[in-house]
């Protein structure tokens, strides 16, 4: 009986050693698993940050041309702006309307952490679609006769809400 203890012992010490092993295993498994994670998460959110802000240079781009200089923004569409009230409409819409854009996309750049942020670029990426939609649906009814300026903001909005769509939904 006195060489069954031992062996009982030795397998009971071997059975410790290897759950302690097993535990630093799966400590180190998680770890690494952690890291990874905050790692997809930073490039996510790198991602967005970069994103949200290209976005907002070119709706203050947009704002500021619309606000200098309304004609010449229409222009391409084939809209002449008779008068005063006509300059002031596009002023309004295409550069009010753009530059407070950009400083809402420009807030949420800079402060990707405000619990607003999230609302905020949701609600610049539904725009966005909803413009791109409004010009789907008019070349159902009516197909432009180019591909500029039409399709080309088509796909500006496009992508463009479809990135800060995925912005949101990845963060």
């Amino acid at each position: 009986m006195t060489g069954i203890l031992p062996d009982m012992m030795n397998m009971a010490i071997t059975t410790m050693n290897v759950a302690i092993t097993t535990t630093k295993m799966a400590v180190a498994t998680d770890a690494m698993v952690a890291t990874d994670a905050m790692a997809t998460t930073y490039t996510m959110a790198t991602t967005g940050t970069l994103t949200t802000a290209a976005l907002a240079l070119f709706f203050l781009g947009m704002g500021m041309y619309g606000l200098a200089a309304p004609a010449a923004l229409v222009r391409p569409f084939g809209i002449g702006l008779g008068g005063a009230a006509a300059r002031t409409e596009v002023r309004a819409v295409y550069g009010g309307f753009g530059v407070a854009m950009a400083a809402l996309l420009g807030w949420a750049a800079v402060d990707p952490a405000d619990a607003l942020r999230r609302g905020a670029v949701l609600a610049v990426a539904v725009a966005l679609l909803g413009m791109a939609g409004g010009r789907l649906a008019a070349r159902i009814a009516e197909p432009p006769g180019s591909w500029y300026p039409s399709w080309f903001y088509f796909w500006v909005e496009l992508v463009g809400g479809g990135l800060l769509l995925a912005t949101v939904t990845m963060t």
